[in-house]
């Protein structure tokens, strides 16, 4: 009897170890079926956890840094696939042209792609130009005033929905949008408040209101339709903010003291 489960016990064995590698290699069929994982990345100079920039060897970012750990864990090279804004990156999301990404979370874009933990929360808010008489909301949402913001984006979203009065204008990238705001053709610029704070910085003169009008949330997404990768992301980043791996990412790229920030929801 003991002989019997003995060859029982080494058939079952045998059976998981070869279930083992063809569920990983399921997994990287459906996670990077080119053999690359191809991580859609958002280029600005405007930092924080979504933004990545370019470099003279290549890119530098939260999404970078989380990629490149992804794609390592997974066991194929990783390469990154830039582009201007996150509106972008989501129209992209069915045409293949990449594999995971790390962006803003809102309503439409969940019927785009699926979602896994959210690992940045950012109030949102405006920066208006020097010189304005704007002082707060009210003062902002009145009829002639211009604000722009980055084009199909979550915050661009949420300004039109708070603005009743006041025009919101999308544009491409956030440089455009910049040098808009410091030659003074537009009157305000809807963006989070730690990326418009360091704006301020650069642009003498401009006020960051003190109100915020939406949170935004940052979270890891495959395309639609990609159950085992959408699983594995979800476990990816669990790890990632639990063993210290999103704390590194933060603070190698200029974000030491902005705390972590997630929900669960």
């Amino acid at each position: 009897m003991s002989d019997r489960l003995s060859r029982l016990a080494g058939l079952a064995l045998g059976v998981i170890m070869m279930a083992m590698p063809a569920n990983a290699d399921a997994l990287k069929d459906e996670i990077a079926p080119t053999g690359k994982l191809r991580v859609a990345i958002g280029i600005s100079p405007a930092g924080g956890a979504f933004w990545s920039t370019r470099t003279e060897t290549g890119y530098a970012g939260v999404p970078v840094d989380l990629g490149k750990e992804m794609a390592a864990q997974l066991g194929v090279p990783v390469e990154y696939v830039a582009y201007p804004n996150s509106g972008q990156i989501t129209d992209a999301a069915a045409k293949n042209a990449w594999d995971v990404t790390f962006l803003p979370k809102d309503p439409e874009r969940e019927t785009r792609m699926a979602f896994g933990p959210i690992y940045e929360v950012a109030d949102a808010t405006y920066i208006v130009k020097s010189g304005s008489a704007v002082t707060n909301f009210a003062t902002l949402d009145q009829d002639g005033i211009n604000v722009a913001a980055v084009n199909n984006t979550t915050t661009m979203r949420g300004a039109i929905a708070h603005l009743k009065h006041a025009k919101v204008t999308g544009y491409q990238t956030y440089d455009e949008i910049f040098n808009l705001l410091k030659s003074g053709e537009i009157d305000a610029f809807a963006l989070s408040r730690d990326q418009l704070n360091a704006m301020a910085k650069r642009i003498p003169g401009t006020r960051v209101l003190d109100e915020t009008f939406k949170q935004t949330v940052t979270a890891v997404a495959v395309p639609l339709d990609h159950p085992q990768a959408a699983a594995y992301i979800t476990r990816f980043m669990t790890d990632a903010i639990g063993n210290g791996t999103l704390r590194k990412a933060y603070d190698n790229n200029g974000l030491k003291d902005t705390p972590i920030r997630t929900q669960t929801k």
